[in-house]
């Protein structure tokens, strides 16, 4: 049996920090939000992080398929990506006229994704899934946006609830929620708000929280598609969390239709802040239109870590890599499962697989089990999907099967 991790210099780290930074680690990575439980069973702050690999403070080795919450689909250090960068940070990074490095970055994109014309760069998930309701709303001269339940867009407040802190009904007013895959109801909003729907707004395929995943149902995209044709509303995909793993040409493309736009973020530039909206040239002078920019949204060397990212993906097929890879991983977990007498479920893509035993409804027990895998060096979460990255090699499948294994044999009983 393996050695339990230990976290004492994290847990001294975070005394400190949360003096000095509200919640001491805030945001999703934060404990305070549920995704570590037990909390001790975590690390907390990291050191390094080299390929499939990050070692905390107190020096322990995790085999990480979180991947920074998915930017690292490479590989830590990647070496083809950060020697772009580093070239390009001797020339230059945030300078008052933008880099050529722009414009490369942008036909490598219109090159490579089905649905692109043009690119739009940012810096965060949130801001370009902000932007491309901007511009459904710019472009219709409408107001309401379809959600399909259990979405997650961003932190902006048109993307959150009504009883969230800070978010008032103004924020969400013109929100309209509507079940996955279930186009009848779909259709029937549609009929409700005749000439009022700016844009429906999904990610590729429903890859929430707290949930299994769940794909589309045979002709879902096509028979949206042509009910936002039908009715001028623009169709937003919202691949930030899935771009890249299922197909370079976007995951549109993957489920065989088109997005009139498409968000890109965490796998755009292995690591380097950079996102990217891209669209349709009907949309093209709604872009233009917005008053939309950021203090280093310009900055050249996530626009050279970018290109060197989409060239070493594309040379690699590396979806097709990355699925292997995770059903690979995915076979081996089941086997442990079963052999132990856990009934546990993975859903999703295999490059973006979300784990669930579903032998107790409370979810206890399966956190218990993702607890003891991350006490033996494996990093899962409870309640979110995880990332399969090029790195990854069969040995550190071969290390996590047995880990989770381990894990399966320590919470018997429980």
């Amino acid at each position: 049996m393996r050695k339990l991790n230990e976290y004492n210099k994290s847990r001294e780290l975070f005394a400190r920090a949360s003096k000095v930074i509200p919640s001491g680690i805030y945001g999703h990575q934060g404990p305070a939000e549920g995704c570590y439980v037990p909390v001790e069973a975590f690390p907390l702050f990291s050191e390094r992080a080299e390929g499939s690999y990050f070692w905390d403070v107190d020096g322990n080795r995790f085999i990480d398929y979180m991947c920074a919450y998915g930017p690292n689909i490479l590989g830590y250090n990647d070496p083809d990506v950060d020697r772009a960068a580093a070239e390009q940070r001797k020339k230059g990074d945030c300078i008052t006229s933008p880099s050529y490095k722009m414009i490369e970055f942008a036909e490598l994109l219109v090159d490579t994704v089905a649905t692109a014309d043009w690119a739009f760069f940012a810096k965060n998930g949130n801001d370009v899934t902000t932007m491309a309701v901007m511009v459904s709303r710019a472009y219709t001269h409408r107001k309401k946006v379809v959600f399909f339940k259990g979405y997650y867009h961003g932190i902006s407040p048109w993307t959150q609830k009504i009883d969230y802190a800070g978010v008032i009904e103004e924020d969400v007013c013109n929100n309209i929620y509507t079940e996955w895959n279930d186009f009848e109801k779909l259709e029937q909003i549609f009929a409700d708000n005749k000439g009022q729907i700016a844009a429906v707004i999904a990610q590729p395929y429903m890859h929430g929280n707290f949930k299994d995943n769940e794909l589309p149902a045979k002709d879902f995209w096509a028979k949206v598609r042509k009910l936002c044709t039908d009715n001028d509303t623009v169709l937003i995909v919202d691949d930030v969390r899935a771009g890249f793993r299922l197909d370079l040409k976007g995951s549109d493309h993957y489920f065989g239709f088109e997005a009139d736009l498409i968000c890109f973020c965490k796998a755009l530039a292995n690591g380097y802040n950079v996102s990217a909206l891209c669209g349709k040239q009907f949309l093209k002078n709604s872009v233009s239109d917005l008053s939309y920019t950021g203090s280093y949204w310009l900055s050249a060397v996530p626009f050279a870590a970018g290109i060197a990212c989409i060239t070493k993906m594309r040379e690699l097929d590396l979806p097709k890599i990355l699925n292997e890879k995770g059903e690979k991983l995915k076979n081996g977990l089941l086997d442990a499962a079963k052999k132990n007498g856990f009934d546990l479920r993975i859903t999703g893509a295999p490059s973006l697989f979300y784990l669930r035993l579903a032998d107790d409804n409370s979810l206890i027990t399966h956190q218990r089990w993702i607890a003891e895998c991350v006490k033996r060096g494996v990093f899962f979460t409870s309640h979110h999907n995880h990332f399969i990255n090029y790195a990854l090699s069969d040995g550190d499948i071969a290390e996590t099967v047995a880990v989770a294994d381990e894990a399966f044999k320590a919470i018997k009983g429980l």
